[in-house]
């Protein structure tokens, strides 16, 4: 007996059992169809969520706290943005979001923390896509290319799931003018050729803007004030020019802000030495050892810090911790 035969047997009631191979084989593919059709074609009762069931804000609020550190203005506009958003059962456009900010702030550990929160496979989702600039558009060249395959993912990936989220990872080094292929599924279209892509979400993330932040972040600073008084309103304005005005900041010129089709500049701020500590702390609770403190100091130390002198921010933020614990566990 083949092995899928063999197999099948192990399922058939007792009574299948007795049947002649050639009915089996017969029968089998009447059972089995059924229940193929059944497993492949269904999906997870989980996988495309509707806007009405609204986002748990405050599960949403708890992974910000365990798991995002200094970050106060991008946890109360992300929180407030997409809550309010995903319980509007008929919003004008979607929602678009700008994550601004130095590498190792938590741009993308935001993004993941909000597809888990939407979705239960988070990252792994069908209906969450993620594009890399430099891996996904390399060429220069190809720039046509790019723009027609961008626009057939968008549009199949809304057909599949209007929910659907869309997160464009180093913006700043995509190619000038790409961008722009997105923008008429950011607009306010009720549909565009019978789609409507008014559900879903798009979250760009991107380093340009990083300087300014730290600049308006080390001013507070010196000047003995709170980083949680930092408002957004302090540095929206100049993430949006920065990203229009800078050819390397993917949003060159480009129609998605000077149509003000993105919704939210978020600021990540740069990372002080206690915050690199709480990663520090998190990643060794993530990896089931005990919190050693002299360990967890002993690490941040290693980090690198701004300015030289004041040695105030984390030049990576918590880029390198795992690679630090590495060596040491």
């Amino acid at each position: 007996m083949k092995l899928w035969r063999a197999a099948l047997w192990l399922f058939l009631p007792g009574m299948a059992r007795c049947m002649e191979p050639v009915s089996l084989s017969l029968g089998a593919i009447s059972i089995i169809a059924p229940l193929f059709s059944y497993y492949w074609f269904r999906g997870s009762p989980h996988d495309c969520k509707p806007l009405e069931r609204a986002i748990n804000t405050t599960a949403l609020q708890v992974d910000f706290d365990d798991k995002i550190y200094g970050q106060h203005l991008a946890r109360l506009v992300v929180l407030k943005g997409v809550s309010g958003f995903m319980k509007n059962k008929n919003p004008k456009k979607p929602l678009t979001l700008s994550f601004h900010g130095w590498t190792g702030t938590g741009k993308n550990y935001v993004s993941q923390i909000l597809a888990k929160n939407i979705y239960p496979d988070g990252m792994n989702s069908q209906f969450v896509h993620q594009f890399v600039a430099t891996l996904h558009f390399p060429h220069a060249h190809l720039i046509d290319k790019y723009k027609d395959q961008l626009q057939a993912q968008i549009r199949n990936g809304v057909k599949a799931c209007e929910t659907s989220i869309f997160i464009f990872d180093e913006v700043d080094k995509m190619l000038p003018g790409l961008i722009d292929a997105i923008k008429p599924f950011l607009d306010y279209y009720e549909n565009i050729d019978g789609v409507s892509y008014r559900k879903a979400i798009f979250i760009f993330l991107s380093n340009t803007g990083g300087g300014k932040i730290s600049e308006l972040a080390l001013d507070f600073w010196k000047n003995g004030k709170k980083r949680e008084d930092i408002k957004l309103s302090d540095v929206e304005h100049h993430l949006s020019l920065s990203a229009f005005n800078k050819k390397e900041s993917g949003f060159w010129h480009s129609s998605l802000i000077d149509k003000n089709l993105i919704d939210y500049f978020v600021p990540f701020l740069p990372l002080e030495f206690e915050h690199v500590k709480m990663c520090v702390r998190a990643e060794l609770q993530h990896r089931g050892h005990a919190v050693n403190d002299a360990l967890v100091t002993k690490v941040a130390k290693e980090m690198t810090f701004y300015p030289k002198e004041e040695r105030v921010y984390s030049v990576k933020g918590c880029k390198v911790v795992t690679a630090k614990l590495d060596y040491y566990l």
